[in-house]
């Protein structure tokens, strides 16, 4: 890789850095190429993006980014999984790290906040973005269900009323 090369990549991670909510630092040594594509297409189907690069280019990327933080846990052969949901990174690489003990998770930083490798665990399992806004919008909509049953119940209950009286008069 020529200094280009490198000022190009060094350019696109400092971008991606500045995009993201949430860096995972993982060690992968160890896993089989088949194991890390496995675990690229589980993050790709949520919108992680999971990279490793060289840490000396990564360092350069962090600078002027929240993200600097992290600079001590890149040692040794590091991946780095990021995402805009803060939830999404840290779940799908500790479930990763589950199956296979050759995955570690290192730490992370949400926002301008250092993660261990616990608080990447608390944070995993935590709903997801869209789980909360799913939630969220079936709370919103029970008020309107209650209050929807609630003002047909005077109509049935006059309508049952009258049915009665009519039954009793047969």
């Amino acid at each position: 890789m020529d200094r280009a090369q490198k000022a190009a990549n060094v350019e696109e991670l400092h971008k991606s850095f500045k995009d993201v909510e949430t860096i995972v630092v993982t060690r992968y040594d160890g896993l089989t190429v088949g194991q890390v594509t496995a675990l690229r297409v589980k993050m790709r189907a949520e919108g992680v993006s999971y990279k490793v690069s060289k840490n000396r280019l990564v360092l350069r990327a962090l600078k002027g980014t929240r993200f600097e933080g992290i600079g001590p846990m890149l040692k040794g052969p590091v991946g780095l999984a990021t995402s805009k949901d803060p939830v999404a990174a840290s779940r799908i690489a500790y479930n990763f790290s589950k199956d296979n003990e050759k995955l570690v998770i290192v730490g992370g930083a949400l926002g301008d906040k250092l993660l261990d490798k616990a608080s990447i665990e608390m944070l995993s399992k935590l709903p997801s973005l869209n789980e909360l806004r799913s939630r969220l919008l079936g709370m919103l909509q029970t008020p309107a269900q209650r209050l929807a049953v609630l003002a047909a119940a005077p109509a049935s209950s006059l309508a049952r009323v009258i049915s009665a009286h009519a039954n009793k008069d047969k």
